[in-house]
This record gives C-alpha cells, sequence and structure tokens, in this order.
C-alpha cells in the first residue's frame, strides 16, 4: 500500500510539473485535477497488480475510480472538462498492465 501511495505522489508531481511546464492552460486547479487522474491510476494500477484480485475486480475498480473522477470533476468543474481525466486514468491504466504482459511475472511488481 506504501508504494502505492508513492507511486500516486510521484506521478501526480511529475504530471502536474509537466503540464504546468509544457502545456500551461492557465487553470491551475484544472491541472492539479488532471495531475490527481493521472496519479490515481498509477497508484491503483499499482495496488491491483496482485494475483489476489481478479480480472473482474481489476476493471470494476477501475471503473469505480472513472466514475468517481467523472463526479467530482463535473461537480467542480464541468463534464467537458472531466472527460480528459478520465481518458488520462484509462490510458495510464491501460498502458501498465500492457507493459506488465510483456514480462514473463506479467506483473510489473516482481
Amino acid at each position: 500500500m506504501q508504494k502505492a501511495l508513492m507511486y500516486f505522489g510521484l506521478g501526480t508531481v511529475l504530471s502536474f510539473v509537466i503540464n504546468y511546464f509544457f502545456m500551461n492552460s492557465g487553470n491551475i486547479p484544472l491541472e492539479v485535477f488532471y495531475a490527481i487522474a493521472f496519479g490515481s491510476a498509477w497508484g491503483l494500477s499499482y495496488f491491483l497488480d496482485t494475483p489476489k484480485f481478479s480480472l473482474w475486480q481489476k476493471l470494476t475498480f477501475s471503473f469505480a475510480a472513472m466514475a468517481l473522477l467523472v463526479l467530482i470533476g463535473t461537480l467542480i468543474f464541468n463534464l467537458k472538462l472531466a472527460i480528459p481525466a478520465i481518458l488520462k486514468f484509462s490510458m495510464v491504466f491501460v498502458a501498465y498492465y500492457l507493459i506488465a504482459s510483456f514480462r514473463g511475472s506479467k506483473s510489473l511488481r516482481n
């Protein structure tokens, strides 16, 4: 759990710094929200990268996280601005498991 939180924190900070310095939109709260979506994808995918979770559980947790991101994003901003957050989340989540699939252990933890 500690490493998953570390991945969340590092992913959030790294995403915010890259977006802030290279693609400055001028809307800092929105950039923070997108960075949290990116970091939560890395943290959650690392947390779920264990044999104790079935594929259905992994999918359920990821869809629940995306629904939560849409809900929070819609409440704070609007639906149009919340959609890119779930796109970032899903791309990172899929990329994590795609990279893991090339390893013999099918996990990035090992």
